[in-house]
Parts: structure tokens; C-alpha cells; sequence
């Protein structure tokens, strides 16, 4: 049965209808604001696995350049191939905040697909793939305890923007998408532009309070829509057998909990685990059993210890930020690299500056784009200790390269003052917590040591929370085990000014504005913290680009002068490159930019363009060629492609019969510019140089 609800927000129309199309889908929506149309199914393939112990729960987002009268530039003109960047970034916002909200117990095979059948250049599509993921969900028979509003949050001249256009944030200082529920906000993701932590906040829960109407809106196409829920049997816990489990394990945890060195805890724990398994279990008939319980034994004795005892694991205060050693110059032939390590969390970050050709196009629903920045974040098996197969970057991969991309874009120099391209790319050697982090203060050392006058130094730092009852504590820089057995995940970004950019996922049913403020103001002191440990590696940009980095040059032409650098089927500009090993490229307003090896290189070939494309100017001396002889005089050439006429008038102080009297082709003779008409046409004289 069809049925539509709508509401405003931000001053724009949001309508959400389902019935009319993908009716076999478990769920599916077609949400719309403006000419951006977002159809989103939903299907839940079956009843949950009783022996499952995870979510096989798939999301995607796509979008159809159809959707806005454009056919794809590529060979097969056809959206083919892995999805792009953006793509992926969007399922990641869209997975975030709806993965927590599915039940313990539910394992049935479920995906959420996000199509783009209209765009218009007023509302961006990804908000409203978010909102609509939820709301087909909570009309579907999948399990899911939603809904998620969706929006996102613009600065513009003071005033907060509610899912701003394009035009508007182009001039807005705050980007940040923020997921909801009707009790808390659920995810945070987005940059600003070094803007306070009362900003931010202010902006976020401004976002929180007016997505409350898409959360009725929801409730409301339920009500008249929705599909009865799967029932789902919550997996009972055997309370006796963790009893002894606790038991057993309570001395040998304490020894886990207190030992720094992640892959020794790892080894204190699994001695620990065949412990328990030989005193409870063994003959080994159910061993998975016993491994599950005591994995939840271990996350609820951390929590309780960090809550109770107020001290974390490895015997770190709350606040206290890991020690830290960083290093720039560590790779002698790239353009800047530094190496950041912070605890067992360690970054080798190089950067590589190139021309304009070197820009990153992308083929985008607003058209194609060029990006200058480029960050690439690596995560090889071995920083974990691990085996596996190199498949090339993963969704997070390409997420947290996004996070730190979005955090040093903003003290980036101008193109005008620095027109080199930027590539940043971050291996991660060791990884024990946050190492896109540690991407973000290798790669602000890593451009400073290339000679990138960045506006000021750039840290990050990630936060964690546990929450147990009434009692909440916020934990800073946290480690992998503390990621993992705790509610919240919040990295945040930033320079000694201001933040830049910040990410929140969290596990349970949201944070409030006091809980979001203290972790802004304990990641601030972090941050700074951290500022001040990177200073000692490298505490401002070097005052020239790197020696083997590629030397840029800038020279400005008449434009009637283009075709004398590009030459006839651009053979001028061709052999020019290739004698000078370098990049040259060449505006229509007569500017040339040119990138050479070298500077030695770099000199040489400005010398040659200025040659190339001089002009002449009146009452110069020029050594030039004779070139052409006629009746009434002779044309010399004085410069490169540019030649002038010495009348037979103007070649002797005495009287001339014939040209060939006095000159003949190839002959090297000094001439002086008379005049140089509107025309271009340049008159010169021998016989005013033999007068002087």
C-alpha cells in the first residue's frame, strides 16, 4: 500500500514514501529533497543462525550519473568496477550509526542498498541515504532498534545551516554530518575550520534538536506501514558456567589487565584461556563455549577495573597520552618523510609534491573535480602481526585516510602561494589504537619536513568512554583493547587554534552534550600535548622545498606569444620538456608554470622561454641573422621566431644601391629597434649604430 509523509527541515522539504517501487525488498523508501531522489531497500535474507556469532550485514551506496544527464567518461560508459571514494565513504556514514542498533542474537544475512536516481546541486544525496537506510529498516520485518535522522550541520557567518547547499558550504567554516536518535546523537563525522569545542558542540546538538521531525516522520510511515519484526531469541548465558570462569580466571585476569605490551597480553591471555579450558573443560566438548564466556569475562573485569579502580590498563591515567617519539628526514631520496610513534602505535609518512598534471580527477555528480591533496593511509597484515593477503585498501582504509585528509586540509597554503600538488601517504608499521592519528601527526611532519608552509601543526588524538550506570569515565589516546571493550570511539583533530576535523561512533544508545563536552575538552589537552612532543622533531616548515623535490618556476608571457612556446603540434614545448627533464604547462593568459628537477635545470629552461617568447623593445640593440634579403631592405631575425625589417634607408650612413651591397643571408649583424608599429611590425636600423 502506498503511503507518503513529509515534513521541513532547515527551511527544505523532506518527503519519504514507499509502496510504489521495490515492493519485493524487505523494506524500501524513496526519501527526496528538492530533485534529489534516494531509493533505499533493504532485504533480510531468512531467519538468524542459532550458531552465528556475528551480523553478516552488508551496506551500499551508489550513485547513477543518469541521475543527473551525464553518461559515464569511461571506456565502457557504464558504472562498473569497485565504487569510488566518495561512495565509499558514504556507506561508512550510513553502516556507523545503524550497526550498533540491530539485536544481540540477530545473524540473518541483511543489505542495505542506496541508489541515487536524481541529484540536484542544491541537496546532497548522502544525508538522505542515511535517514532513508533507517527508516526502510524500521519498516521492514529486520530487527532494529531505530530510528536514525540524518543531516548535516554548515557555519555560514555565524548562523548554523541545516543541510546546507553546495553554494553554502563553499563559504561555510563547519562540515559535519551528525546521526541521531530521539535520546542522543549516535555519530559524528565531518571537518571544520579551526573552530573552538563550544562551536563544534553548539553546531552538533543544534543539528541533534531539529532532526527530531525526521525521526516522527519515521515513526509515522511505521505506524502505517511498517511489517511485523522478526522475532529474535536474545542467546541465553549460561550464569553457572561464568560463575566458574570467574572464578578460575579472576587471578590470571588481574595479570593480563595489568601488562603494557600488547602482544605479551595477548600471550598472558591465551595461557590464561588454556588454563580455563583444562580446569573446566577438559575433554573439550564445548571449548567454543568456554572461550566466549571468558572473552566477556575479560571485557566486563576491564570496564570494571577502569570504572572502579580508576586506573587503565598498563597502569595509564585517564588522561595521560602514551610516550612519543617522532623523527623527520628518515628517507633520504623523498620529498619529506617523518616517522611518528606513539606507544605501539607507529606511522612512516612520506610526502611527494608534484604539478598540476598530478592533480587526482574525479568523475563526481557535480562533474568532474580535481583534488591538489591527496592522503593515502596503508594498513599491511604485519602492523598487527598478522598473515594475509594484500587486496589493496579497504573501506577503512580509505575511511580513516579521509579522516586525516579532512584534518590537514585545513592549514594547507593557498595554490597561489604554493602550487605544488600534495601527496601524503601513511604506512602503518605498528598499530595498538588510533594509527589514522598517528597519520595526522606524521603527515603534518612529513609536509613540513618537504618545505610545505602549512599554517600551523596539526595533531590528533582518539578517545574512548565507559559508561556503567550513573558512573562515566572519558579515556584519552586509547589502546586497541580499549577500543574494543568500550562505548565509544571519538577522534579529534586540530591545532593549537582550533579543531579541524572529528569522527564519533559509539556502542551504545548515544551520548549526551555533557559526556560530548568533556571528551572535546580532554582530547583539547591531548592534542596540545601532543603538539608540543611533535615540536621537537620539527617545530616549523623548512624554508625551501626538499632537494630532490621538483623545482617550480612561474614566468609570465604575452598570450600572442603561446604559439611561440608551444611550436607547431607542440613541438617547442615538447622538445623543451624533454631537454629539461621537466613539466611544463601553459595558460591561456600567457602564464607558464614549470617544474624541473633541479634548480640548475629550472634556471636554464626560464632563460630559454624567455627567450623564446621576448619581445622587442624599442631602442634595444640586437645581435640578429639576416634571414631574408629584398629589393627594399632586409629582414633580421633578433629574436627567436621574431623577425624585423632594416630598409635598404637604414643599413649604411652612406648611399645604398643594392642590399647585397652590404649584407647577404646569414650574415650576423647589430641592429637597433627603431619602432614597433600596432601590428606588430618591427623596424630596425644599422645606420643608427654606426651614427652613435
Amino acid at each position: 500500500m502506498f503511503n507518503k509523509v513529509e515534513t521541513e527541515i532547515g527551511g527544505k522539504k523532506i518527503s519519504i514514501e514507499t509502496g510504489k517501487i521495490a515492493k519485493q525488498a524487505s523494506g524500501s523508501v524513496v526519501i527526496r529533497s528538492g530533485d534529489t531522489i534516494v531509493l533505499v531497500t533493504v532485504v533480510g535474507a531468512g531467519l538468524s543462525k542459532p550458531d552465528a556469532d556475528f551480523l553478516p550485514l552488508t551496506i551500499e551506496y551508489q550513485e547513477k550519473l543518469a541521475s543527473v544527464g551525464r553518461i559515464p567518461g569511461n571506456y565502457f560508459r557504464r558504472e562498473i568496477g569497485r565504487p569510488s571514494d566518495n561512495e565509499v565513504l558514504t556507506c561508512r556514514i550510513i553502516d556507523r550509526p545503524l550497526r550498533p542498533l540491530f539485536p544481540k542474537g540477530y545473524s540473518a544475512e541483511t543489505q542495505v542498498i542506496a541508489t541515487v536516481l536524481s541529484a540536484d546541486h542544491d541537496v546532497l544525496p548522502d544525508v538522505l541515504a542515511l535517514t532513508g537506510a533507517s527508516c526502510a529498516l524500521t519498516i521492514s520485518n529486520v530487527p532494529f532498534a531505530g530510528p536514525v535522522a540524518g543531516g548535516r550541520i554548515g557555519l555560514v557567518n555565524g548562523e548554523y545551516i541545516l543541510n546546507p547547499t553546495i553554494a553554502e558550504l563553499a563559504k561555510s567554516s563547519m562540515d559535519i554530518i551528525v546521526a541521531c536518535t530521539r535520546k542522543a546523537v549516535v555519530m559524528v563525522e565531518g571537518k571544520v575550520d579551526e573552530l573552538s569545542e563550544d562551536e563544534v558542540l553548539s553546531g552538533i546538538f543544534y543539528a541533534f534538536e531539529h532532526l527530531q521531525p525526521l525521526i516522527d516522520l519515521q515513526d509515522e510511515l511505521q505506524k502505517s506501514s511498517g511489517k511485523p519484526k522478526q522475532h529474535v531469541e536474545t542467546p541465553p548465558v549460561d550464569e553457572e558456567l561464568l560463575a566458574k570462569i570467574r572464578e578460575v580466571a579472576a587471578a590470571g585476569m588481574e595479570k593480563v589487565f595489568n601488562t603494557s605490551d600488547k602482544l605479551e597480553r595477548g600471550n598472558v591471555y591465551d595461557v590464561l584461556k588454556e588454563e580455563v579450558l583444562a580446569a573446566i573443560d577438559p575433554d573439550g566438548e564445548m571449548s567454543g563455549k568456554v572461550k566466549d564466556l571468558l572473552s566477556a569475562y575479560k571485557k566486563s573485569f576491564m570496564r570494571e577495573k577502569i570504572v572502579n579502580s580508576e586506573i587503565r590498563i598498563g597502569g595509564r591515567k585517564f588522561n595521560e597520552v602514551r610516550s612519543i617519539s617522532c623523527e623527520t628526514e628518515y628517507l633520504p631520496r623523498t620529498h619529506g618523510s617523518a616517522l611518528f610513534t606513539r606507544g605501539e602505535t607507529q606511522a612512516l609518512v612520506t610526502t611527494t609534491l608534484g604539478s598540476e598534471r598530478d592533480k587526482q580527477r574525479v568523475e563526481t555528480l557535480q562533474g568532474e573535480q580535481t583534488n591538489r591533496f591527496m592522503l593515502h593511509y596503508n594498513f599491511p597484515p604485519y602492523c598487527v602481526g598478522e598473515a594475509r593477503f594484500l587486496r589493496g585498501p579497504s573501506r577503512r582504509d580509505i575511511g580513516h585516510g579521509n579522516l586525516a585528509t579532512r584534518g590537514l586540509e585545513a592549514v594547507l597554503p593557498a595554490e597561489e602561494d604554493f602550487p605544488y600538488s600534495i601527496r601524503v601517504v601513511s604506512e602503518i608499521l605498528e598499530s595498538n589504537g588510533s594509527s589514522s592519528m598517528a597519520t595526522v601527526c606524521g603527515g603534518s611532519m612529513a609536509m613540513m619536513d618537504a618545505g610545505v608552509p602549512l599554517k600551523r601543526p596539526v595533531s590528533g588524538i582518539a578517545m574512548g568512554l565507559i559508561k556503567e550506570g550513573d558512573k562515566v569515565v572519558v579515556l584519552s589516546d586509547i589502546l586497541g583493547d580499549e577500543d574494543h571493550l568500550g562505548d565509544m570511539d571519538f577522534k579529534v583533530v586540530g591545532t593549537c587554534d582550533g579543531i579541524t576535523s572529528l569522527q564519533m561512533d559509539i556502542k551504545i544508545d548515544g551520548v549526551d552534550r555533557a559526556i560530548m563536552g568533556k571528551a572535546l575538552d580532554q582530547a583539547k589537552e591531548g592534542r596540545v600535548h601532543i603538539l608540543a612532543e611533535m615540536e621537537k622533531g620539527i617545530s616549523k616548515s623548512r624554508d625551501n622545498v626538499a632537494e630532490h623535490a621538483p623545482k617550480y618556476m612561474v614566468h609570465k608571457i604575452n598570450p600572442d606569444k603561446i604559439r611561440d612556446i608551444i611550436g607547431p603540434g607542440g613541438k617547442i614545448i615538447k622538445e623543451l620538456s624533454a631537454e629539461f627533464d621537466a613539466k611544463i604547462e601553459v595558460d591561456d593568459s600567457g602564464l607558464i608554470k614549470m617544474f624541473a628537477l633541479s634548480g640548475e635545470l629550472a634556471d636554464a629552461l626560464v632563460a630559454r622561454v624567455k627567450a623564446i617568447t621576448a619581445e622587442a623593445e624599442v631602442g634595444a640593440v640586437y645581435k640578429g641573422v639576416v634571414k631574408t634579403i629584398k629589393d627594399f631592405g632586409a629582414f633580421v631575425e633578433i629574436l627567436p621566431g621574431t623577425d624585423g625589417l632594416v630598409h635598404i634607408s637604414e643599413l649604411d650612413t652612406k648611399r645604398v644601391a643594392k642590399v647585397t651591397d652590404v649584407v647577404k643571408e646569414g650574415d650576423v649583424i647589430e641592429v637597433k629597434v627603431l619602432d614597433v608599429d600596432n601590428r606588430g611590425r618591427i623596424r630596425l636600423s644599422r645606420k643608427a649604430l654606426m651614427e652613435e
